[in-house]
């Protein structure tokens, strides 16, 4: 296991997954990587809770936020920060051509009020009609919320749940975790900055790859090892790659 010395070990966890590059086999590959952590957070007793998702006709995914409750989800999955690379036979090429696609996992302990606390005035809080579970039916009422915080620009969003007081809690939630995370690493308070210090989610800056052809194999680029059962390991069976 990849070793990380802090405090937040026990505690709750938010889970945000991007499409990278690769189009549409991207976005299909960001939506293989949502349900493998569904399943292994349902084989682990925890409870997953979506916040936010973005996905296209296909079925595929733009991205997605979710909220992983139960003690040491955080501990489990921290390791998984990072681009996670796809290799296969592409389904949507009509030519059957092999693939690279690539997805990026970042996963961020839950941060309580009390130890960052927001202020009002740093927060540009709006409210939207939200999208029903995948994206169907828009509601009627305005219970999707947007908050975007000036200082750094940063923005969550949050639409999932019934209520918009309930939406506007988990936006809060999720936006001190990365506030968090900035503080954290000392990185830049500005927005045009902190696009400058986004990771690419490409070619070279991958953690793990999956490949599905011409053989089945998953690598982490982080320590060398390789596994077989990477049709296990998508199922949501990832305690030995985690180990």
């Amino acid at each position: 296991m990849i070793k990380e010395s802090n405090n937040y070990d026990e505690r709750e966890a938010t889970l945000s997954i991007y499409a990278g590059a690769g189009g549409i086999d991207a976005e299909d590959w960001a939506a293989m990587l949502l349900r493998m952590y569904q399943r292994f957070c349902e084989k682990k007793g925890l409870k997953f809770q979506l916040i936010e998702k973005q996905v296209n006709a296909r079925g595929g995914l733009n991205k997605a936020l979710s909220q992983i409750s139960g003690q040491g989800a955080y501990g489990l999955l921290k390791q998984e920060n990072g681009v996670h690379r796809l290799v296969r036979i592409s389904p949507f090429s009509a030519a059957k051509l092999r693939h690279t696609s690539f997805a990026l996992v970042e996963v961020l302990p839950v941060i309580s009020f009390k130890e960052l606390p927001l202020s009002e005035e740093d927060l540009e809080i709006t409210y939207f009609r939200a999208s029903g579970p995948g994206g169907q039916n828009v509601q009627k009422v305005e219970t999707g919320v947007r908050v975007r915080h000036k200082p750094t620009g940063l923005v969550v969003t949050s639409q999932e749940d019934r209520t918009q007081a309930q939406n506007k809690e988990k936006a809060l939630m999720v936006l001190r975790s990365k506030l968090h995370k900035l503080a954290e690493e000392q990185q830049v308070k500005t927005l045009k900055e902190l696009k400058g210090e986004k990771v690419k989610i490409e070619w070279g800056n991958q953690i793990r790859s999956y490949i599905l052809h011409p053989y089945k194999m998953i690598r982490d680029e982080r320590t060398g090892k390789k596994y077989s059962c990477v049709e296990d390991v998508l199922d949501g069976n990832l305690d030995k790659i985690l180990s």
